[in-house]
């Protein structure tokens, strides 16, 4: 089965940066960031980034560079991300929010790193590193004197833009590189099908490590609007919802976790800043949709809901879909819609061929997106790059690892990952399914299961449950919870908590609920 994307002819040099230089030219005094009432204008962002272009070339890091940014959401890191893109260079999230291990684990996976650029509160994060540190402000003498035009710096739409790290849900996180052409064509994409134009302004509330800040930074440069950024390091609703109110933001990308947050938040405070957003782009895990359902069908609210699925591999984003055309009732998962331009999406049983509408298969990316794949790696995990041959023509894909299906009317459902499914007393189980069933209990406003272990190594599920009112006790959960699954799949424990906790990635973190766990068990003979 293969769902195609439309096919959309790109620039024959398809790279993000030369779209923002048409919007500095064009509308030099537009405002570009603005960030804690301090703002600055496309043409003064451009001649600020060209500097740091410039300073990058001397220093020899042009094509092919890895520069790494350890910044706060500010405008210099927006000036570090677009002169490094000038430069012909790709840059690398080292995200300032991440403990300082993790930096370290991280900062060792990047091969031939040029330089990194931090500031005073980020330097120590990355005073680990093996290359120079440097801060934009202190260098401001030194940049003021370079050029403020751009250099000329041949840069090709295979060239590598950024490199981020997946998550490590799955294993340890991996440095992924991603392409010129599959990010202007991921932009080209949302400015085109959504009708995304110089008023289409964002404010970015994921952490800056994530793939979808990406995107979520640059989409607003590419269309000619207003970038506005919050002056906290972590997610902060109060303030997210004080600038939604305050601004004339009208699109937000985020995962589903922190959408549910900003939802919470209004419907506790009666506002509606955010039901009158143009567009709230969000995916990343599982939705839940029971709990958007009342906000999103209340009257006046004119956002539009896009639920999209993609991997960090394959520049973020593969497919869209309106989510006001699920009814619950008629599907258990909500879609993820159609693929973008110029993206095929492959659901290929184990040997690589085919499957009907409605089978399940692995779900493997082709197209533009495809990015180019692990920096430094040389183990098994290259291998989900490869190349089929369709038709008597080879494409290159990746192998997602996500199960789903194909619907008759061409829509793709994503069911769980290929390796999601845990042993449980000899049965194969995949939590994620619990996790659905949970969500359509009466009283129950999410839910998330992780696998915990006893003393002798047997393993267990564990339900944490965000009750909607007054706690749940554990029996009646499990007697209700056992009218719709089978025995084996009915969590040993059940634990009322007042929200799950949040990876720096917005996504639910399952170590913390674990680590959560050990501690309410601890000499219980349970551990994580």
């Amino acid at each position: 089965m293969i769902l195609q994307g439309k096919r959309v002819a790109l620039p024959s040099a398809p790279v993000v940066h030369q779209r923002f230089e048409t919007h500095a030219k064009t509308t030099p005094d537009a405002v570009a960031v603005v960030r804690a009432g301090r703002q600055v204008t496309y043409a003064e962002l451009d001649a600020r980034a060209n500097r740091f272009a410039h300073f990058l070339a001397a220093r020899g890091h042009g094509r092919g560079a890895k520069v790494g940014i350890c910044l706060d959401y500010s405008i210099d890191l927006l000036v570090a991300i677009l002169g490094t893109l000038k430069a012909g260079a790709a840059y690398v999230p080292l995200d300032p929010a991440y403990p300082e291990a993790r930096l370290r684990l991280l900062l060792g996976q990047v091969p031939a790193l040029a330089l990194i650029v931090a500031s005073p509160a980020t330097a120590r994060s990355v005073e680990s590193a093996a290359v120079d540190v440097i801060d934009l402000e202190q260098l401001s003498g030194h940049l003021a004197a370079l050029p403020a035009t751009a250099p000329a710096v041949p840069v090709t739409g295979d060239d590598i833009c950024y490199a981020v790290f997946t998550s490590g849900s799955t294993g340890t996180p991996k440095l992924t590189a991603v392409r010129h052409e599959g990010w202007f064509n991921l932009m080209n994409w949302l400015t085109l099908e959504y009708g995304l134009h110089r008023g289409s302004n964002n404010l970015v509330v994921s952490a800056f490590g994530f793939d979808l800040s990406q995107r979520a930074l640059m989409t607003p440069l590419f269309c000619g609007a207003t970038q506005y950024l919050m002056a906290s390091r972590n997610f902060d609703p109060m303030l997210a919802y004080r600038i939604l109110t305050e601004h004339d933001i009208r699109v937000v990308h985020c995962a589903s976790s922190t959408l549910y947050v900003l939802v919470d938040w209004e419907k506790a405070r009666g506002g509606d800043a955010l039901a009158r957003l143009d567009y709230v782009l969000f995916g990343g895990e599982a939705l839940k949709a029971e709990r958007l359902t009342d906000w999103a069908r209340r009257e006046g609210n004119t956002c539009t809901l896009l639920h999209q699925y993609g991997v960090a591999e394959c520049t973020d984003v593969a497919t869209s879909y309106d989510l006001a055309g699920y009814r619950a009732g008629e599907q258990d998962i909500a879609p993820v819609g159609r693929p973008a331009y110029n993206t095929d999406i492959h659901l290929l049983d184990e040997q690589s061929h085919g499957v009907a509408t409605g089978e399940y298969g692995e779900i493997c990316i082709a197209g533009a997106g495809v990015g180019a794949g692990y920096l430094g790696g040389t183990g098994p995990e290259n291998e989900k790059f490869t190349t089929i041959e369709v038709d008597g023509t080879p494409r290159r894909l990746y192998r997602t690892g996500d199960r789903g299906y194909a619907t008759e009317s061409g829509e793709l459902v994503v069911t769980g990952r290929m390796d999601a499914q845990v042993k449980v007393r000899g049965m194969r189980i995949d939590p994620t399914d619990i996790e659905r069933a949970l969500g359509r209990l009466a009283g129950v406003r999410e839910a998330a299961v992780a696998v915990v272990h006893t003393d002798s190594g047997e393993a267990e599920l564990a339900a944490f449950i965000v009750p909607a009112a007054d706690d749940l006790t554990e029996d009646d959960v499990r007697t209700r919870l056992s009218r719709t699954l089978p025995r084996n799949m009915v969590p040993a424990t059940f634990v009322n908590i007042r929200r799950l906790p949040l990876s720096p990635h917005g996504k639910v973190d399952r170590a913390a609920l674990t680590d959560a766990l050990k501690k309410q068990y601890a000499g219980s003979g349970m551990t994580a």
